[in-house]
């Protein structure tokens, strides 16, 4: 038996609350870069351990910096001075009855083929640095990996949040990020940088959205090209929100920091499409949450999911297994407006057996709890009782966390 618990929420659905505020760090932000990375070296070192080992064995490479480099901007192409430099932190398991995995290659070759698949003027040998602090797990922790079962037990004693449906704002504020970060408007706008981070700010009907975009100094010949090219965007970007929301207002501003006349000192301009060329270090876990948001007006986990261990790490499978299932509650259960699904683990208890499993829902109109809390109770039955799947999609990196 598991100790499920639903109940209603006496509160209005964030859709039809006055004030909304949503944000996004797109592709190319220092944040984004390390979930993304970091998550990728998870994916790796499982399937290594799988290949080697049959299973996947203890690793939690969720601590990372990239620390900002310093570059030269300048209208018709810049240069870079001091490359960025990518630390990469904490545990993996790095040998298999006595054959060695080589944790450092693994980590230094995922960060460079990522850069290559998604960063257009990043030469991964030339404008990044890398750093692998990636050392043996303690004890305790690794011994969970040899206890047998269907699942593991939990690493951590753990809770994470997550919800369903996303709103009006939330769904434009992602599609646009994905939007100006697409290859078609890449090809329209080369000298849109992938470095984009969208701020959405609802107010009763009335979208603001404020955008920033690096833009690649190779593209930019003066301060005036600039300007003309911010507003070709800034056209293109507006088009594309109108087009893709119901809103009764929408407002779109880009670059609100820029100042015409102050040259290279009032616009912003990057030479590799990313501020971490030159302004803004990133981290793991200040980027998005595992649906690709950062929603203030929502409950979230505090734990950053990328780089966890995909089988015993309940920093990362509650944190998205959470909305997983809040999703499939709204989908199967017609009655309810919105779901908050909250899952607390106890550290050695297997993951499939929470210390608590509970639904929290906002019923639409006169709809009474009592009418679907046997079908909520099985839909996160249903989704414990195959986490081991869920897991082992994780490992093979099939849901994206960021």
């Amino acid at each position: 038996m598991r100790n499920i618990i639903v109940e209603a929420l006496k509160q209005s659905p964030l859709e039809k609350q006055r004030i909304e505020i949503v944000e996004r760090k797109g592709l190319g932000h220092p944040d984004y870069i390390c979930d993304a990375v970091m998550d990728q070296i998870s994916v790796r070192l499982s399937k290594e351990y799988m290949d080697k080992a049959g299973e996947v064995l203890h690793h939690n490479v969720d601590k990372s910096l990239l620390v900002a480099g310093e570059a030269e901007h300048r209208f018709g192409g810049g240069m870079v001075k001091q490359p960025m430099l990518f630390v990469f932190g904490d545990r993996a398991t790095s040998e298999i009855n006595g054959e060695k995995i080589d944790v450092s290659r693994i980590a230094v070759n995922i960060a460079k083929e990522w850069f290559r698949k998604n960063m257009r003027f990043v030469d991964p040998e030339k404008h990044v640095k890398y750093q692998v602090e990636l050392k043996p797990g303690s004890v305790g922790l690794v011994d969970i990996f040899r206890r047998k079962g269907k699942v593991r037990g939990a690493n951590d004693t753990s809770a994470a949040v997550g919800y369903a449906p996303m709103t009006r704002t939330e769904k434009i504020v992602l599609k646009t990020e994905q939007f100006l970060n697409s290859k078609e408007f890449k090809r329209l706008f080369p000298e849109s940088g992938e470095d984009i981070k969208i701020m959405g700010y609802r107010n009763n009907n009335h979208l603001h959205l404020t955008i920033s975009m690096a833009f690649v100094d190779s593209f930019i010949s003066s301060e005036e090209d600039y300007f003309d090219k911010k507003v070709k965007i800034l056209e293109e970007t507006e088009k594309y929100v109108r087009s893709n929301t119901d809103f009764g207002n929408v407002d779109v501003q880009l670059n609100t920091l820029d100042v015409r006349g102050r040259g290279l000192s009032g616009i912003y301009l990057t030479v590799l499409g990313t501020s971490a060329d030159s302004g803004d270090s990133g981290q793991v876990g200040r980027g998005n949450r595992v649906n690709g948001l950062i929603s203030l007006n929502r409950p979230f986990c505090s734990e950053a999911a990328a780089g966890k261990n995909p089988v015993s790490h309940v920093g990362k499978i509650y944190n998205i297994l959470t909305y997983k299932i809040a999703q499939h509650v709204y989908e199967q259960v017609s009655e309810v407006e919105e779901v908050y699904i909250w899952l607390l683990s106890k550290i050695g208890t297997s993951i499939d057996h929470p210390a608590i499993a509970a639904a929290q829902v906002v019923m639409k109109g006169n709809n009474s709890i009592e009418k679907v809390r046997c079908k909520i109770e099985k839909v996160l039955d249903y989704e414990l009782e195959n986490i081991d799947k869920f897991c082992m999609e994780l490992a093979q990196g099939k849901i994206p966390i960021c």
